[in-house]
């Protein structure tokens, strides 16, 4: 999912993208405090806060908050995400306001990534942290939550690493009048599903576009492994196929996947996936989706996985952590040992399992993907195998992370040598400027999903359907063409939707539901979201480094009952980002006496 610091929608997460760097000189002052706003008192503790615009209102309730509680609060208020992560790279804050929307609705990836030392977003090293988070990732749940408890009271409670904020709904808002509603899924976890989305009118499925939006128009990178973002992350997802998918309310399954069953063996450590033979890779030619030819097949899984796990396999791998559970992916081409292994629970044999529900049994096993033909028994069967026991590893397969791409058509473009690699001249697979319209435009990417992107603006980015994905299945993208606009500001893109300008609107504003509630042509849907709002704490150069008081001081300052009576209740009380996944049965309740004991403590420490 990725992290991010915009108030998601989706499942954003972590917008890396290429911004000039801001110096702290840069940053306006704080704003002169309206009359809503309370003013500091003389010797009050200044605490940086840095944010975004788009999260204004969170930034004005957390501001009273503190000062009410004897904190003298500065702004350091940035226009986007890219700003904001320049100031954040520099160390001007010492609270960040954070968000993070577990994507793969499992509890490890709403901790790993932020929280374990060298995890891909974590600015964090403790070992007590790491040895909870790895004791829970081997655990079934049934066992995990004692301990994903103990991680939340150690994380927030005894060391006050996060101020948690609340767990916000997911929401999109649906023109009816054009979308048949029922077709349009709203997911726990998974993104949103391009293929299943029809219109009313049917005969228009190729001839008028999907309108949607997204407020990023600078794409991270479309090759999966390196951009774990609200860029991307949507895009990615409908163009590269997975070896397995989340359902809606973020169960695993091989429904519309390239895997037609998914089998864990006795001990939990090997996973074995046997494929579908109807996928091919899209291209694109003269700005249009053609059919590459090549079926998509157990060879690029493997080569897919392997880089996906492995942080060198390009520059600036941002999902590695991920998989790094991964030891082995390999293609199994003895039938006989399918059946001298069981599957996990059961008396069944792994072969067994994997041929339920299939048209027929399986009788050959093959290792080239051209010589794959199920409707003759003749099948791919990938065997995974994690470092130790590890069955959340399939969550993070349905991640957007472990699509699987085409080994032949990766390699002909990544001949740089990733040690040295220059972004002045280097031009990677999924590089943003070749499907950017100009004179760089060189669109090489080859998409195993429903969906390629063909070429892309400042204002919205164009997809075509795959020719060549499960076509004559419930699966096969029922509309033609998809456009993805890019609206920047929530309120427009609201207006958009109200307009006709766009036909659906992902990640609707708790405080905007009356408006399409109230219109006609609109559906709201919303569902409880694995996104979860804090406060992050700086952890170096800046007192609140090194001050467990200090930080404590703003954990209790903050009172989340005020942030839901705000938003008319459509905010949920959160105890850290596995609030969503794990009922730990913690509360933060703010407690002013709390704040003047700890901000006491501080200021003694000081003398």
């Amino acid at each position: 999912m990725k992290k991010s610091l915009l108030p998601l929608l989706l499942a954003l997460v972590m917008v890396v993208a290429g911004c000039s760097v801001n110096t702290k000189s840069d940053v306006a002052e704080q704003n002169e405090p309206t009359a809503n706003e309370q003013t500091p008192e003389a010797g009050a503790v200044q605490i940086e806060l840095l944010a975004t615009s788009a999260n204004e209102s969170d930034v004005n309730i957390i501001r009273d908050q503190l000062v009410k509680n004897g904190f003298d609060v500065k702004l350091n208020l940035q226009p986007d995400y890219g700003s904001f992560k320049a100031q954040q790279d520099a160390g001007n804050y010492d609270v960040a306001l954070s968000s993070w929307t577990t994507v793969t609705g499992n509890p490890d990836y709403a901790v790993r990534s932020l929280f374990k030392s060298g995890g891909d977003y974590s600015i964090m090293a403790d070992p007590e942290v790491d040895k909870l988070i790895d004791e829970a990732s081997t655990q079934a749940p049934d066992e995990y939550q004692a301990t994903y408890k103990a991680l939340e009271d150690y994380l927030v409670f005894d060391k006050a690493y996060i101020a948690p904020l609340y767990i916000s709904l997911k929401s999109q808002g649906i023109n009816q009048d054009v979308l048949n509603a029922d077709t349009v899924r709203l997911s726990k976890s998974r993104s949103q599903v391009w293929e299943s989305i029809d219109f009313n009118d049917t005969s228009k499925r190729d001839t008028d576009p999907l309108l949607l939006t997204q407020s990023i128009s600078t794409l991270t990178s479309l090759d999966p492994i390196k951009g774990n973002d609200g860029s991307i992350n949507a895009l990615n997802t409908n163009m590269y196929v997975r070896l397995v998918n989340l359902t809606d309310d973020d169960q695993i399954t091989s429904e519309g996947s390239l895997s037609l069953n998914n089998v864990i063996a006795e001990g939990n450590s090997e996973y074995y996936f046997v494929l579908r033979d109807d996928i091919h890779f899209a291209k694109i030619t003269d700005k249009q989706a053609a059919d590459s030819g090549e079926r998509v097949g157990a060879e690029d899984v493997v080569f897919s996985l392997n880089r996906a796990k492995d942080p060198n396999s390009v520059p600036d791998h941002r999902t590695y952590s991920l998989h790094e559970h991964i030891q082995d992916v390999e293609i199994v081409t003895d039938l006989a040992a399918l059946d001298a292994v069981q599957q996990a629970g059961s008396g069944d044999s792994v072969k067994q399992a994997l041929e339920t529900g299939l048209d027929g049994q399986i009788t050959e096993l093959v290792a080239d993907k051209t010589q794959a033909d199920n409707k003759a028994g003749k099948y791919q069967v990938v065997k995974l195998t994690t470092t130790e026991p590890f069955p959340q590893v399939l969550n993070y397969l349905a991640h957007q992370s472990a699509g699987i791409v085409s080994e032949k058509q990766v390699k002909s473009i990544n001949t740089y040598d990733v040690a040295s690699f220059d972004v002045n001249k280097d031009i990677p697979y999924g590089d943003q400027n070749t499907v950017t319209e100009g004179d760089k435009y060189n669109n090489t990417l080859y998409a195993s999903g429903p969906y390629i992107l063909s070429y892309k603006n400042d204002y919205e980015a164009v997809f075509y359907k795959n020719p060549g994905y499960m076509t004559g299945t419930e699966h096969e993208p029922k509309i033609s063409t998809v456009i993805v606009k890019f609206i920047k500001d929530a309120d427009s893109a609201l207006s958009a939707l109200r307009s006709g300008e766009i036909h659906m609107y992902y990640g609707v504003p708790e405080t905007k539901y009356d408006l399409v509630e109230q219109d006609s042509k609109l559906k709201l849907q919303t569902m409880e979201s694995n996104g979860v709002s804090y406060l992050l704490f700086n952890t170096k150069g800046r007192d609140v480094a090194e001050s467990e008081d200090l930080r404590k001081a703003v954990l209790y300052s903050i009172n989340q009952d005020e942030i839901l009576a705000f938003y008319n209740g459509n905010k949920i009380k959160a105890s850290s980002t596995v609030s969503p996944l794990v009922k730990t049965g913690n509360e933060l309740v703010a407690d002013s006496a709390k704040v003047k004991e700890f901000l006491a403590s501080y200021q003694a420490s000081k003398q």
